[in-house]
């Protein structure tokens, strides 16, 4: 509660920075305090949150309509794998030329992986055809 010039002068007094905190408030409300140190720890701060943050890592895999059933089991060991260590897996089955009649088998493919990758990752979006593509998006459990 000190008017503006007698705060001031307490600032240089103890060599520190008179800094405004609420300017909208009535009256404002002010702080004496270093303020290259409170810059330094509000940078460390920041530092230390952006260093605890998780990227999100999207694994593909891709399937063929006719994929046999060691290929599919090869594959689908592969996205355990994936949802086990965290990443999201983008599952698609490639439709190439004339392969595209065959939507339904594409579909059934995603599900069954669905069906059996169910105790580690949860179905985010379920299989969708874009274009020669259709795509399906796994998310990891949380533990």
């Amino acid at each position: 509660m000190y008017p503006i010039a007698e705060a001031l002068e307490l600032a240089t007094a103890r060599d520190l920075d008179l800094v405004e905190i609420s300017p909208k408030a009535v009256p404002p409300v002010c702080k004496i305090i270093d303020y290259k140190k409170f810059l330094y720890e509000q940078k460390r701060k920041d530092k230390e949150l952006k260093k605890n943050q998780s990227k999100v890592v999207v694994k593909e895999i891709r399937y063929g309509p006719n994929t046999d059933d060691h290929d599919f089991d090869f594959k689908l060991k592969h996205a355990r794998a994936f949802l086990a260590e965290g990443a999201k897996v983008k599952a698609y089955v490639f439709f190439k030329g004339r392969t595209i009649v065959f939507k339904d088998r594409g579909e059934i493919l995603l599900l069954k992986l669905a069906q059996e990758i169910d105790d580690l990752g949860v179905v985010e979006q379920m299989p969708q055809l874009m274009g020669k593509r259709m795509i399906m998006m796994i998310n990891p459990k949380k533990k």
